[in-house]
C-alpha cells in the first residue's frame, strides 16, 4: 500500500478534487469518529471526502483520558452490551490494528474496606477479563491480580498506608489520542479519500428535501469551494446541533457537552510503577502513565460556554489535585503541575441532568435524504460508530457496496512494526540515534519511522533533540508538517507533539526553534513566523489565566481572550 503524505500541496490538491466532480461519501468533521468513518467509507471502494474545519482531532479527540478501555465502570451499570463491544475493539487495536500505537497499561485499584470490597470489586474485574477473552481478542493482556496492603505498596510506594488493606490490579491500553487520528486520516487518504483540514463547512447544498453538498471555506487560502455528495455524514461531534442548525433543521437527538479536565504531572512526583484508578462521589479518577509523566483525570460537569476551547477553571484543579491527594502520601501542589487541558465529551441528552448519567452509547440518524449525522459514543468504539454510520449511508446510494472491512485494515505503520521494533537495536546502530530514541519513534510512527529517518539522514541536523522539549527531535516538527498535516505552530506544538502539556513552560521556549525549522516546508516569511509565536503565546497567556478563575463563566471568558486564527 502506498503511504499516504499529507502536505500543503497534498490539502490544496484534495480540495480541487472534492470540487471536481460528486462524491460518494463526504464527511464533515476531523475527528476520531469522522477519521474513521472516511477509513470505512475509503476502504469499501467508495469515493470519499473528509473536511475538518480546524486541525484533525483539535476538539475532543486530542484531549481525552488517552485510553482505549472497556469501561469497567458501565459493568457496574449493567450495560453489559457496550463493555463487550468495547473490549473487543480494545483488542483489535492492540493486536491487530494498531500495535504501534495502542499499548497495554497497569492500573491500581485500592480497597477501604475488608471482605465485600474484594469479593465486589474482584468478581467485576473477573467478568471484566472474561469478557474481554471471549471477545476473542483479549488474550494479549495480563489478567489481574490480587494483592495484599503490602504488595499493593510495594507497586505504588506512593500511596498512603492508611488509603487502602489492599489492592487489584488490571489492564487496560492507552494511545496518544492526537496521533491515532491524524494517522487514521493518513491511512484513509492512502486508500483514496480526498482529506483537507481547516476547510470549514459554512452552508449546506439542497434540491428541495435532499442534501446534495456543502460549501466549504478553505481557512487557510480564502477561497470557497462547493463539494457535492451522495450522502454527507456529519460527525462533528459536540458540534452536532451547530452543523444541524446549518441546513435549518431540528435534529431527530441533541448533543449535550461535558467537560472533562486533566493535569499532567512530572513522573517523579508520583512513585509507582502502575496507573491508579480511584473512586469518587461522582465518577472514578485515573492517575495515568504517560511517558516521563503522569496524566491525572477526569472532571465530568456539563458545559454550555465556548466549544472550541473550553477552559479549566481553579476550581477544577482543585478538585482533581484535592481528590487524587486523598491516597497520596505525599500531596501533589499547584508547582507540581506541569500541564492541564480540558476535552468535552459528546453525550447524547437524556433525562438526566447529570453529564456522567448520560448515555455513552452512539447514535445514527438519516434526518434528510442525503444526510446521515452520528453522535455520541466514546474514543475506543470510533470504528464501530464508524461503520454504522457508513452501513446508513449506503442506503441511500444508488449501487452496491461492500461490507465494513476495517476490522482487517491496520493503520499505516502497523506493517512491518514488530518486525522493526525487534531490530531497535541495530536501526540505533546505523542510524546513530540511542535506542531509547528509536522505540521513541517506533511507538509514535511505527514503520513510518524509516520516512523519519530519511530527513535525518538529509540533514543531521533534525537528528538532535529540540533543546527545550528533548523527548522530541527537531526532524518530528518537520515531518509533522510535511507529512501529517500540521499547518501551524499550535498544531506541531500541541498535537502532532504534546509538547504543550509536557513542560512546565507550555511550550513557549520551543516556541522560535519550532516555528523557524517548519517554516520552509509551510512556505513562511519572517513577518509569519513572528505572528504564529505570538499567537502561540497569547493562547498559552490566555489558558493560565483561566485557570486561575474561580468558575466556568470566568474561566471562559479569560479564554476567549486569545485570537482563535492565527492572522496570514
Amino acid at each position: 500500500m502506498k503511504t499516504a503524505i499529507l502536505g500543503p500541496a497534498q490539502r490544496a490538491e484534495a480540495l480541487a478534487r472534492m470540487a471536481e466532480r460528486e462524491l460518494d461519501i463526504l464527511v464533515v468533521g476531523g475527528g476520531v469518529v469522522g477519521a474513521g468513518t472516511a477509513l470505512d467509507a475509503a476502504t469499501r471502494g467508495l469515493s470519499t471526502g473528509l473536511v475538518e474545519a480546524r486541525d484533525w482531532a483539535s476538539g475532543t479527540s486530542s484531549r481525552s483520558s488517552k485510553l482505549i478501555h472497556g469501561g469497567l465502570r458501565y459493568l457496574e451499570m449493567l450495560d453489559f452490551a457496550l463493555v463487550r463491544e468495547a473490549l473487543k475493539e480494545r483488542g483489535l487495536l492492540l493486536e491487530r490494528l494498531a500495535p504501534h500505537l495502542v499499548k497495554p497499561v497497569p492500573f491500581l485499584y485500592p480497597l477501604q474496606h475488608k471482605g465485600w470490597e474484594r469479593w465486589y470489586a474482584g468478581s467485576g474485574v473477573a467478568l471484566y477479563d472474561a469478557m474481554s477473552v471471549s471477545s476473542g481478542h483479549g488474550r494479549g493482556l495480563p489478567v489481574h491480580r490480587h494483592l495484599s496492603q503490602k504488595r499493593a505498596l510495594r507497586v505504588a510506594p506512593c500511596l498512603k498506608r492508611d488509603a487502602l488493606v489492599g489492592a487489584l490490579q488490571y489492564y487496560d491500553a492507552q494511545m496518544d489520542d492526537a496521533r491515532y487520528v491524524a494517522t487514521m486520516v493518513r491511512t484513509a487518504a492512502a486508500y483514496g479519500a480526498q482529506v483537507a483540514n481547516r476547510a470549514r463547512v459554512v452552508g449546506f447544498l439542497r434540491e428541495g428535501e435532499r442534501v446534495v453538498g456543502v460549501r466549504v471555506e478553505d481557512v487557510e487560502g480564502g477561497g470557497d469551494y462547493e463539494i457535492r455528495a451522495q450522502q454527507i455524514v456529519n460527525a462533528t461531534g459536540v458540534w452536532t446541533d451547530d452543523t444541524q442548525a446549518l441546513i435549518g433543521e431540528r435534529g431527530q437527538f441533541h448533543v449535550r457537552a461535558s467537560k472533562g479536565i486533566h493535569l499532567v504531572v512530572p513522573k517523579d512526583r508520583i512513585h509507582s510503577t502502575t496507573g491508579l484508578i480511584l473512586r469518587t462521589e461522582k465518577s472514578v479518577l485515573f492517575v495515568i502513565p504517560w511517558g516521563r509523566h503522569w496524566i491525572v483525570g477526569t472532571t465530568d460537569t456539563g458545559w454550555d460556554l465556548d466549544k472550541a476551547h473550553p477552559a479549566a477553571s481553579s476550581a477544577d484543579i482543585d478538585y482533581l489535585l484535592e481528590h487524587v491527594n486523598e491516597v497520596l502520601a505525599t500531596p501533589l501542589t499547584r508547582d507540581d503541575v506541569e500541564g492541564v487541558y480540558a476535552g468535552l465529551r459528546p453525550l447524547l441528552a437524556g433525562e438526566s441532568d447529570a453529564t456522567s448519567k448520560l448515555s455513552r452509547e452512539h447514535t445514527v440518524a438519516h434526518p434528510l435524504p442525503g444526510l446521515v449525522v452520528v453522535a455520541g459514543g466514546k474514543y475506543t468504539t470510533y470504528r464501530v460508530m464508524a461503520k454504522d454510520a457508513v452501513d446508513e449511508a449506503v442506503h441511500g446510494l444508488d449501487q452496491r457496496v461492500a461490507d465494513c472491512v476495517t476490522e482487517d485494515v491496520p493503520l499505516v505503520g502497523a506493517e512491518g512494526y514488530k518486525a522493526l521494533w525487534n531490530a531497535r537495536a541495530r536501526i540505533a546502530a546505523r542510524t546513530g540515534l540511542h535506542v531509547a530514541r528509536i522505540e521513541h519513534l517506533l511507538n509514535r510512527y511505527g514503520s513510518l519511522t524509516e520516512e523519519l529517518l530519511e530527513l535525518v539522514v538529509a540533514d543531521p541536523s533534525l537528528g538532535e533533540p529540540l533543546a527545550h522539549a528533548d523527548d522530541y527531535l527537531r526532524a518530528e516538527a518537520v515531518y509533522a508538517c510535511t507529512h501529517e498535516g500540521a499547518r501551524h505552530l499550535d498544531d506541531v506544538l500541541t498535537r502532532r507533539t504534546r509538547i504543550s502539556i509536557e513542560t512546565f513552560d507550555r511550550g513557549t521556549r520551543s516556541a522560535r526553534e519550532v516555528a523557524e525549522l517548519i517554516a520552509p516546508a509551510l512556505g513562511w516569511d519572517d513577518d509569519q513566523i513572528e505572528k504564529e509565536i505570538a499567537h502561540y503565546q497569547k493562547r498559552v497567556e490566555a489558558e493560565r489565566e483561566s485557570q486561575r478563575q474561580p468558575d466556568d463563566l470566568t474561566a471562559d471568558a479569560a479564554r476567549l481572550g486569545a485570537p482563535d486564527i492565527v492572522p496570514l
